[in-house]
């Protein structure tokens, strides 16, 4: 991802076809990064998937699990409002932060 902020901390989000919920539930399952968002200046990250974690309503579960990369549906951004990065800007208040491109890139063969 290109990014250029505002030095919050934002969440990034892959959604993938759900496997925690009882079937017949269409809710999918989400999987949770920070990413630090310098400020001022444009950023290229690159985020592993190893650290995703996966979530259910916002919480950490507590399992041994890994994404499978071929269920995923969905990404997202979003500001945290608290925790995160030590040093991150967090809290209520005005937020700003662009993203010029993301990509997906294949690590292993």
């Amino acid at each position: 991802m290109k990014l250029k902020g505002d030095g919050r901390c934002y969440i990034s989000t892959i959604y993938t076809e759900n496997w925690v919920n009882s079937p017949g539930q269409e809710e999918d399952n989400s999987w949770q990064a920070f990413v630090l968002v310098p400020k001022d200046d444009w950023f290229i990250t690159k985020i592993p998937l190893e650290r995703y974690l996966p979530t259910w309503r916002g919480n950490v579960i507590d399992a041994k699990m890994e994404m499978n990369p071929s269920r995923i549906v969905g990404m997202s951004l979003s500001v945290n409002a608290g925790g995160g990065f030590t040093g991150a800007k967090s809290g209520p208040g005005d937020f700003r932060m662009e993203l010029d491109w993301i990509k997906a890139l294949r690590a292993q063969l």
